[in-house]
């Protein structure tokens, strides 16, 4: 498989983006929302033939789903960035050198993103509609899981801007095969930016191969700890909520660390997780306490796998500690940079927390589950960023833009 003409024909229909005008752009977004609606039993018809090869059991069938309301959310979301401010031209910096030359830095977008990604098809829509806003072309690589799903989609977006005269090649779905992720990854002089999303196993891959500049995203070992000072009521519906709103995704909490002066509440804070079949992997002291109350058939000691593990499933760890000291140890050396959080009624702990816990998103008293673009106000979101070079958390619009100076003389030349 050969994609370097593929990769030629993307760099070179993105410069004519160039051309529209927010307006425009606006306009082909709101259309494919409304498209989306009007054609969704194509969509969902794709996305059953996905479905129907993905065992039930696998925790990626939920990111896999489709449904009429998820597709109302996306046609939603697409509306909600085309209502955003145009991140292009802005002048974030200018001044006057002592030589008369005036200099300005201005936003501009990269130019073509690839994007990889695994059983998500709904990130075909959010990397087109972000991209397309900001003045840049996408190549999209997802995966065989969700193959049907994206080529639907891709169809449905290709059709809206043909109908609006864009080169519908600013859009290109590459195969669902390794060796089109090879060829994207050293796509140099074509791509100029590459976003992985997915788990630690697609990041690490993308990371050590690319010879195109990349930015980390996805993998989310996620921790909440308990405080001494924690208030039970809200830690029941934290806990809960970050736990099971979609079990799946990467802000889901995959370790509850509580403050060993509340392991006789520990059964009250996590009881919510019973109706949800969650899978407790308990320590030592939290495994007796929990012994007899919590169901036995859901209830494991656990081991050392247990913390530092991104579920993606309904399955917790938990974690006890003596001290704040301890539980931001236990976040420093098992987390992986995504979304931590405290739970505790005392604000200098929370402070000390917020300060000294090293990711991108740190909570006090509310659940990981808000790490989201479209929850963040951005729209939507190309993925979280765990690195700290560039972009760090739920990455949109601004993030997948770049800037070039401009500089104005008037025949000033260098002294020799």
């Amino acid at each position: 498989m050969q994609l370097k003409e593929t990769f030629a024909n993307v760099k070179a229909a993105s410069r004519s983006l160039a051309l529209l005008t927010d307006t425009q752009r606006n306009e082909i977004l709101n259309a494919v929302a409304d498209a989306v609606i009007e054609h969704k039993e194509r969509i969902l018809a794709a996305n059953v033939k996905d479905l129907a090869k993905m065992d039930e059991a696998n925790p990626l069938y939920d990111r896999l789903q489709l449904t009429d309301k998820r597709l109302a959310d996306i046609a939603a979301d697409m509306r909600n960035v085309a209502s955003l401010p145009s991140p292009l031209g802005h002048i974030t910096k200018e001044k006057t050198l002592p030589n008369g030359l005036r200099l300005h830095r201005v936003s501009v977008p990269f130019g073509v993103i690839g994007q990889i990604y695994e059983a998500r098809p709904n990130v075909t829509f959010d990397v087109f509609s972000l991209c397309f806003k900001s003045g840049n072309a996408c190549v999209l690589k997802g995966g065989s899981d969700a193959d049907l799903s994206n080529q639907a989609a891709v169809e449905l977006i290709h059709e809206v801007l043909e109908q609006h005269g864009v080169n519908p090649v600013v859009v290109t779905l590459l195969p669902a095969t390794h060796e089109a992720t090879g060829e994207l990854l050293n796509a140099v002089g074509y791509v100029d930016l590459c976003i992985p999303r997915g788990g630690r196993r697609l990041i690490d891959f993308v990371r050590d191969t690319a010879r195109i500049p990349v930015i980390e995203t996805g993998a989310g070992v996620v921790n909440t700890y308990f405080d001494k000072d924690g208030d039970l009521q809200m830690g029941r519906d934290i806990i809960c909520n970050a736990k099971t709103r979609r079990v799946s995704v990467c802000n889901a909490l995959d370790c509850l660390i509580v403050h060993e002066s509340r392991l006789g509440e520990l059964y009250q804070l996590v009881e919510p997780l019973h109706e949800h079949k969650v899978t407790l992997y308990a320590d030592g002291p939290a495994y007796q306490l929990l012994l007899g109350q919590y169901p036995d058939v859901l209830l494991k000691p656990a081991t050392s796998e247990s913390f530092g593990t991104e579920f993606m499933d309904n399955k917790l760890a938990i974690c006890t500690v003596t001290s704040l000291d301890e539980a931001i140890a236990h976040i420093d050396r098992y987390g992986s940079g995504h979304s931590e959080a405290i739970i505790t009624q005392n604000e200098a702990a929370a402070r000390r927390f917020q300060q000294d816990v090293d990711a991108a998103c740190v909570y006090w008293n509310a659940p990981t589950s808000f790490t989201d673009g479209a929850q963040f106000g951005m729209g939507a979101e190309i993925g979280i960023s765990t690195q700290k070079l560039g972009p760090r958390g739920p990455m949109a619009l601004e993030e997948i833009t770049t800037y070039k100076w401009l500089i104005e003389g008037a025949g000033q030349v260098r002294p020799q």
